[in-house]
């Protein structure tokens, strides 16, 4: 580490906090100004907008887009170096263009791995007091009352609500069947079904049909209780559930819905890998900044910020549209999720060795 690795380290990541406090005091004024009259109406305290809202709001926005507050500091402070033709004379010194990216690379290490703390064990607690408040003080997004619902517990056991309610933590018309060899060999059936915890449900008025090779049994009674490897949250799925999960926790419900067979967890695997690809994102956009703004171009900085704002949303519009890919089940989440970092690195390579200074 040398006096100049220092120096570019503290431009990139000085230039990167800056932007994202400016760009965030703009966006929670907006914000605000959006959703003042629904605060009103609710009579929401503004000890929970500054402490349940805002205070949380603030890391997640700024996580968010944090790709494009890359780029932009990138773009701007090396078009500023260039520009006060610093660039020139670190590389007339003797310096290479390969070994001035090294602390560009750090500052993006730097970056990536706070985004990924924040991605991971940071934001999804603060999401929790975040969603709690919009549900409560802005819009309800709340699923309350599901019907039919019909899924996989473990290998060859089915269970089906007919009515289920997620403020009671009950459904009605509970049913429970076993599979072996593709044949049912039991079922249980109850007019009730609360949860109790730890997996424990109590069932009213049940009935329990077992069937072998030697006919039907059949037991029933007013009370039973009893463990079904099926908790309230695997039952319903709420509005943006995945951002309330750490990365462990999103992991382990992701397999665990796998095993049961649900098919509408894309939301959940394209969160899963976001949080990984962002690390990526981090070191593609750096060197597409670098390579795009370390010539001095006539006209100053403002084409290269202009194009550097372009390219960022087109990456966060690309990012977008492959997850709604993704969702609808037209491309693998693995692909989609991966597919804007691909298409950016090689876009960053190819400025690398046709636009970046020797």
């Amino acid at each position: 580490m040398k006096k100049l690795d220092w120096y570019i380290i503290k431009k990139f990541l000085g230039t990167y906090f800056f932007t994202i406090l400016l760009i965030l005091s703009i966006t929670v004024a907006l914000d605000y100004n959006e959703k003042m009259d629904n605060f009103a109406a609710h009579e929401a305290p503004w000890k929970a907008i500054v402490f349940d809202y805002y205070l949380n709001y603030i890391p997640y926005f700024a996580n968010l887009f944090s790709p494009l507050f890359v780029f932009v500091a990138v773009i701007f402070f090396t078009s500023k170096l260039a520009g006060n033709s610093e660039i020139i004379a670190m590389l007339s010194s003797g310096v290479s263009f390969h070994r001035l990216l090294r602390p560009y690379m750090i500052s993006a290490g730097v970056i990536a791995a706070l985004t990924f703390v924040l991605n991971s064990f940071v934001i999804p607690p603060a999401n929790v007091k975040r969603l709690d408040f919009q549900n409560k003080y802005y819009k309800d997004r709340t699923v309350k009352i599901v019907k039919n619902n019909q899924f996989m517990v473990e290998p060859n056991v089915v269970a089906f609500f007919y009515h289920y309610d997620a403020r009671m933590k009950q459904g009605t018309k509970f049913a429970l069947e076993r599979f072996e060899n593709k044949k049912l060999v039991s079922r249980l059936t109850a007019d009730r079904a609360a949860w109790v915890g730890d997996y424990h449900w109590q069932l009213t008025n049940y009935n329990i049909r077992d069937i072998n090779e030697h006919g039907e049994t059949l037991r029933s009674g007013a009370s039973l209780d009893t463990v079904v490897m099926v908790a309230p949250e695997d039952i319903i799925m709420e509005y943006n559930d995945f951002e309330k999960m750490t990365t462990p926790k999103l992991h382990e419900y992701i397999e665990r819905q796998e095993a049961r067979g649900v098919g509408n967890i894309q939301p959940y695997q394209i969160e899963y890998h976001k949080r990984f690809a962002a690390i990526a994102a981090a070191f593609i956009l750096t060197l597409m900044g670098v390579s795009l703004s370390s010539k001095k171009v006539r006209g100053g900085m403002g084409i290269n910020i202009g194009l550097g704002l372009a390219l960022s949303f087109v990456y966060i519009l690309f990012q977008t549209v492959s997850s709604s890919f993704a969702v609808s089940g037209d491309m693998p989440v693995l692909l989609a999720v991966w597919l804007p970092n691909i298409v950016f690195a090689l876009i960053g390579v190819w400025l690398y060795f046709n636009k970046a200074p020797k």
